[in-house]
């Protein structure tokens, strides 16, 4: 059994279809996208479209959740730039999407952790530190799930863990977005140090389950200009460079 798994898009076509070009080469039995597909000031009307018409597990992520449920005046810029470009038929798929699925007796899929799409799985935020989380984090974090294999998105961070049970937790990384920083619950800031797209292929090979975390280069010089005329300087320099201005 072959997965490809892709999370975190925030509306960057070209890397997508770099990913997907990536995936063709390589084969895979089913490919699951893990949400947050396209907030951002780049290209979330054709990206829901690309999208929609794929024969994939999809699931919601945060961003997903705050299109459909916030009021207009609590929307952040990347948010408010997709809600204002997507139509019914969009609204209506992401109102399908759940933020976790039990793919298998033995593959679960999150956004986050299984129990939020908000809770960072394999990182951790303190006050003055952005760090791997430890072992007990992690644990806790996976409760009483009991899948082989634990997908995770989220954060952005190509990372794979071992549970102290020894269930495989895998994060891809970002297909469209290398860096971006937050406030909650403390200020921080993610960064890759490069622009490629990311994302994972995991096969069960002898009984286990094993991982590839994925680099693939496309023309993010393209995204990153159309990112400035949308008015997003950050994004701008996140796409270009893999790292926050």
């Amino acid at each position: 059994m072959r997965i490809a798994i892709v999370s975190d898009i925030h509306g960057n076509l070209p890397a997508l279809e770099a990913v997907v070009e990536d995936i063709a080469r390589r084969g895979s039995d089913a490919v699951v996208n893990l949400g947050d597909s396209l907030s951002g000031p780049l290209m979330p009307l054709e990206t829901a479209r690309f999208l929609m018409a794929q024969h994939w597990v999809h699931l919601a992520g945060n961003h997903e959740r705050q299109l459909l449920s916030l009021p207009s005046a609590r929307r952040g810029a990347s948010d408010a730039f997709a809600h204002a470009r997507l139509g019914a038929k969009e609204f209506e798929w992401m109102a399908s999407l759940g933020h976790s699925l039990r793919l298998s007796p033995e593959v679960l899929l999150c956004h986050g952790t299984p129990a939020s799409d908000l809770e960072y799985f394999l990182e951790t935020v303190e006050p003055a530190n952005f760090r791997a989380a430890t072992q007990a984090e992690i644990d806790a974090r996976l409760g009483e799930v009991d899948a082989e294999l634990i997908a995770c998105g989220h954060t952005h961070v190509p990372r794979v863990a071992r549970a102290a049970g020894g269930q495989l937790i895998v994060n891809p990384g970002s297909v469209g977005l290398p860096a971006y920083d937050d406030v909650h619950p403390y200020p921080h800031a993610v960064e890759t140090g490069s622009p490629n797209a990311r994302y994972a292929i995991v096969d069960k090979r002898d009984g286990d389950w094993t991982c590839r975390l994925i680099s693939v280069p496309y023309d993010h010089t393209s995204m990153a200009a159309l990112a400035l005329a949308n008015g997003r300087p950050d994004w701008s320099h996140a796409l270009a460079t893999g790292r926050m201005p």
